[in-house]
């Protein structure tokens, strides 16, 4: 089943696209490769929709859904860049940077909801490599930021 079928089949909704701004692109093709800039749980004009660090405001359940949500962003602009998620070979690797409050040390944890998320879309190619960073501040106080490598097939 293609990547675009079980969106429907799931019926996954991706919310609208980040616009590129400034000297950056949030996706970038080299070769068979399409890396992508720093994705968060944010919306139309770079509001979150969620906030707040891992072990103070929000628990591991609710970082997990914000890390599945940052998933749904990556995708609609992957999506977006490349005209159809069914071009998706592999989930290459993932990088993961969560807001962390002092002592809270299992920002892995909260990153399987973006990697569980890969492979509900992608099936066994959406399993991948990953770092899970703990860091102290992200941009607007969001909970995770996750930059992505995915393998797409050559463009005919």
């Amino acid at each position: 089943m293609s990547a675009e079928q079980r969106l429907r089949e799931l019926g996954i909704e991706l919310p609208p696209p980040f616009k590129d701004e400034a000297n950056r692109v949030r996706a970038l093709r080299s070769g068979s490769h399409v890396y992508m800039s720093g994705h968060g749980p944010l919306g139309p004009g770079n509001v979150p929709y969620v906030a707040g660090k891992l072990g103070r405001e929000l628990t591991i359940p609710q970082g997990r859904e914000a890390a599945r949500l940052t998933g749904l962003c990556c995708l609609s602009t992957l999506r977006t860049y490349l005209g159809t998620l069914d071009t998706v070979t592999r989930v290459v690797r993932v990088v993961g940077f969560i807001n962390c409050a002092p002592g809270f040390n299992t920002p892995s944890d909260v990153l399987h909801g973006f990697s569980d998320l890969m492979v509900e879309i992608f099936g066994e190619s959406g399993r991948h490599v990953r770092s899970a960073i703990g860091v102290a501040e992200l941009y607007a106080d969001i909970p995770i930021e996750v930059e992505a490598l995915f393998e797409v097939a050559d463009e005919r």
